[in-house]
């Protein structure tokens, strides 16, 4: 029988008869306290459930000491609680009571269940609390009775490890630990400790002695020898020992027993809640324990590893990680299989990444070490005779098929583990078996991507990403022209590499650490140093539009090219902007009278590049300045430049300015009546140019000319002296020096 050594009992008669049972720390307990609490021993306490009616037992809200997990348990392993059991508990952090959790009643059974072992609910994570109400019912429609002894068995996985010591305490008003029954016997028999609980040896579980009608030629066999563990073809991923979680090893009566090999994984849920913190996973796996020891009877935790939802993995059942334990985990398929359950509730909560992750490593690590493929299929032989969640039947004795990583569902009747996770179960297939999943190339720094090849001055760095998890990866190659140019670590992201001048391949090559391979498309990297050439200098001309003392309206002008492919060009000065490849003119203004570096500079998509910073001054040359013919008028307006033009309707007056320059634009006033003129440039009649506007303009370049290069000009204007509106207005002449 199982012994429970960590509380005694005391007892007090109440009033009416009751009995009121309370815990008290014995010597066993020690007083190390350690930073902000002390530790304290795992304790079971185990509450009758009272009768109400034939088909339904009920515990009304009760305070209780601090537990953190629980379930129902009952007389009889091998009796099926055919109903609900749900139960309700007071949050010490929160002083609220929970809504009602249905527990998970269909557990795998025993084969051949010693005297005094229980049947049990699996058990639920529930955190700090102290206080729980439980009701079972029987299955509407049924007359099957409730089994007898029904109890709800409370867990307080205790203080045990330093680690769990230097976290804060979980405080509350003090509660008092109050037992109610039909009888003062029955009460004394549910308080906590005094029950005690029949060892169910590796023997005696379903994990253990499945299918007894199989003969032993047919079905596998377990040894207590202990073997040699074989190599694993991936590394072994960190796993927290039993002594690193707090497991009370004087509770395990009987040795580990070990199967032939590993054939497959069966992947669980251990139920409960999913917003457990990380720092209390250690005490999560130490209540599951004590769960199945202390409730259920059985030698040791059922599980081979357990994962946290943070990735943490812990061994499960003693006798060596690396060896192929026998557990008490998939009913009718233990002894050709490892067993790993993660902490929480998946039927509609996906599992995170990190959990993945750690599930996949632990099931390439042990089907590696006798040659399992994790993403194939293997026969198992049926230790019993039953049908899983998916109503498919098999017999005791015989080989059946299925993928060497399988949910528990699949081998037995139950959700787990849970319809969320067992959707993940190819992932996990995936990353545990290679080659690296969703490899792709995201960037490449120092080079520039045209069409669908990228360019380089020589120093380059791939970035890339990939779905399967860096623990996972073995290493990253960058390769250039199909050889490692850099090697990295599976959780790097990026290589550089310097390429000597001329075209090459780029690719990631990712080995999985199974030493699976896979390789990105190859890209097209160009490494070149030859700057982009200005076949025409930037140069500004004058263009139509508003002038005035301070701006000047230009068309600023260029040609640039690349021997590869010209990526941009800018303006650096007198102002910023940047163009595209193919445009060649932009229309700006100048100061005028004042010298302008115009500086541009070209760029390849390899980052070379070239200036060109050429100097032009707009000049204003008002009319005083020009040799007058016939008869002109001067105007005074601030609306003209300088504050004065002139004007004449004489037929055949005339303006004529001598400039050297590049560029020139002459600039009127224009109305509803201004009339036509004449434009001569160096003595050749160019232009006829009508000044006549719907609404009144001053300061207007209506005509340009621009020059390939600088040189002396004359241009003159002469009045046409159109009828009805002979009148032009001028306001000056502009030129480019």
């Amino acid at each position: 029988m199982k012994r429970r050594a960590w509380i005694t009992l005391g007892a007090v008669v109440l009033g009416g008869g009751g009995v009121a049972a309370y815990a008290v720390a014995s010597p066993s307990d020690g007083g190390g306290g350690a930073a902000l609490r002390d530790k304290r021993p795992v304790k079971v306490y185990d509450l009758a459930l009272p009768a109400t009616a034939t088909d339904r037992r009920e515990l009304p809200r009760k305070d209780t000491e601090q537990f953190s997990l629980l379930g129902v348990s009952w007389t009889g392993a091998t009796k099926r609680l055919g109903g609900t059991a749900q139960v309700r508990t007071h949050s010490i952090a929160t002083g609220a009571w929970s809504g009602w959790r249905d527990l998970e009643l269909d557990v795998d059974p025993l084969e051949k269940p010693e005297t005094g072992t229980r049947g049990a609910s699996e058990p639920l994570w529930v955190g700090a609390s102290d206080g729980v109400q439980v009701q079972v019912a029987r299955r509407g429609g049924t007359t099957t009775a409730l089994p007898k002894g029904l109890q709800v068995n409370l867990v307080d996985p205790g203080v045990v490890t330093d680690a769990e010591a230097k976290q804060p305490e979980v405080t509350a008003e003090p509660a008092g630990f109050a037992v109610e029954s039909d009888s003062p016997a029955a009460s004394t028999s549910a308080a906590p400790t005094d029950t005690t609980s029949t060892s169910a040896a590796p023997t005696d579980t379903a994990s253990t002695s499945e299918a007894p009608s199989a003969s032993a030629s047919t079905s596998p066999s377990a040894s207590a020898t202990v073997p040699t563990a074989p190599p694993s073809t991936v590394p072994k991923p960190p796993i927290t020992s039993r002594a690193g979680w707090g497991a009370d090893e004087s509770k395990v009566d009987e040795p580990p027993t070990y199967n032939t090999d590993v054939k497959g994984v069966f992947v669980h849920h251990t139920d409960g809640a999913n917003d457990y913190s990380c720092a209390d996973s250690a005490s999560i796996v130490r209540g599951i324990y004590a769960y199945h020891v202390d409730v259920e009877g059985w030698n040791d935790i059922g599980y081979n590893f357990l994962v946290d939802k943070c990735g943490t993995v812990f061994e499960g059942r003693a006798g060596g990680t690396d060896l192929p334990v026998l557990g008490a985990h998939t009913y009718g398929w233990n002894r050709e299989s490892t067993g790993i359950a993660v902490l929480g509730n998946y039927v509609s909560t996906t599992a995170s990444n990190a959990a993945l992750t750690s599930i996949a490593r632990i099931a390439a690590w042990k089907l590696g070490q006798y040659g399992g493929d994790p993403a194939g299929t293997v026969q198992l032989t049926a230790g019993a005779t039953q049908t899983n969640y998916f109503a498919k039947g098999f017999t005791a004795g015989t080989k059946y098929t299925f993928n060497r990583i399988s949910g528990h569902r699949d081998g037995f009747n139950t959700q787990c583990p849970g319809g969320s996770l067992y959707g993940q179960l190819q992932t996990i297939r995936d990353w545990a078996a290679g080659p690296v999943q969703g490899l792709k190339t995201t960037t490449v720094d120092g080079a520039a991507l045209s069409g669908t090849t990228y360019y380089t001055k020589g120093a380059i760095t791939v970035h890339w990403s990939a779905t399967t998890p860096a623990a996972l990866i073995s290493k990253y190659e960058l390769l250039v022209d199909g050889k490692a140019a850099a090697t990295t670590g599976g959780s790097a992201t990026s290589a550089a590499a310097t390429l000597a001048l001329g075209s090459h391949t780029v690719a990631v090559r990712a080995t999985h650490q199974s030493g699976k391979t896979t390789t990105t498309p190859a890209l097209t990297v160009v490494a070149e140093t030859t700057a982009p050439t200005f076949s025409t200098t930037p140069k500004i001309t004058l263009r139509t539009g508003t002038v005035n003392t301070t701006a000047v309206p230009v068309a600023l002008g260029w040609k640039a090219a690349d021997d590869k492919a010209l990526r941009e060009v800018k303006l650096l000065s007198p102002s910023a902007a940047t163009f595209g490849p193919t445009t060649t003119t932009s229309n700006r203004t100048a100061a005028s009278g004042t010298a302008s570096t115009w500086s541009m500079r070209a760029y390849d998509f390899a980052g070379n590049y070239r200036t060109s910073s050429p100097s032009y001054t707009p000049v204003i040359l008002q009319e005083a300045s020009a040799v007058k013919s016939g008869s002109w008028t001067s105007r005074s307006s601030t609306s003209y430049l300088g504050g004065k033009s002139y004007s004449s309707g004489s037929k055949g007056a005339s303006l004529t300015w001598t400039f050297t320059g590049s560029s020139a634009s002459w600039v009127v006033s224009r109305a509803a009546g201004s009339g036509q003129a004449y434009v001569y440039v160096d003595g050749v009649k160019v232009s006829t140019v009508d000044l006549k506007s719907s609404t009144t303009q001053y300061r207007q370049a209506i005509w340009t000319k621009a020059w390939s290069s600088s040189a002396t000009h004359k241009v003159k204007i002469v009045v046409v002296g159109t009828s009805g509106r002979p009148t032009i207005t001028t306001d000056g002449l502009v030129y480019i020096k």
